[in-house]
């Protein structure tokens, strides 16, 4: 029997996770169509059980406000399912001919490097407002990766002229690289770990 492949073209056998704890909340089963149809919706805890690459497409369905004041609304990018997967299957495209390698790797490794471990929560001692540092767990920090990546994309191409497709091309190779010059995500993660280093 052949191999079963991403969208017939890219296989997911072989890829190894650096980060351990992430291990059991990267799903990389096999599927031609990484599409579970809300299988998973109602049980807690089980969206690790859907392929990483589905839960990037759930994401860019709703990337969420930027900003309290909702500077930029996601209800634009709302619609078809089929267009959230055309979008990622070109953004595969262009990364694999930039970066010669597996695009289901580069984003795994992409969501890896992304994914804070420490941020800040709010607790109230008597009238007073603290501010103290905790340990992310393992399936929020895939779901910041996630969110931060494709919201970071959102912005790049919302009232610009990139489109979609280069935005998240550009986000997710900065994100793999580890580049905080060209990943948004990266930035958003130095940051919430160097604050919660100074509330530690």
């Amino acid at each position: 029997m052949d191999e079963m492949k991403l969208f017939d073209k890219w296989s997911t056998k072989g890829i190894k996770l650096r980060d351990v704890g992430l291990e059991k909340y990267i799903n990389l089963d096999a599927r031609i169509v990484p599409l579970s149809g809300g299988r998973f919706a109602k049980k807690q805890f089980h969206k690790s059980k859907m392929n990483i690459v589905e839960r990037l497409a759930n994401k860019m369905q709703v990337p969420g406000h930027h900003g309290k004041k909702h500077i930029m609304t996601s209800g634009r990018a709302t619609g078809k399912t089929i267009i959230h997967y055309k979008i990622i299957k070109q953004a595969f495209e262009k990364i694999e001919h930039q970066t010669k390698k597996n695009p289901i790797e580069v984003l795994v490794q992409a969501v890896e490097n992304s994914a804070p471990r420490e941020e800040i929560t709010q607790y109230q001692v008597g009238g007073i407002m603290l501010r103290r540092a905790v340990i992310t767990a393992p399936q929020r920090r895939v779901d910041l990766a996630l969110s931060n990546i494709v919201q970071a994309a959102y912005k790049k191409s919302f009232g610009k002229k990139d489109t979609m497709v280069d935005a998240l091309v550009a986000e997710i190779v900065g994100a793999y690289n580890n580049d905080p010059q060209k990943s948004e995500s990266i930035k958003q993660k130095e940051r919430h770990e160097r604050e919660a280093e100074g509330a530690r």
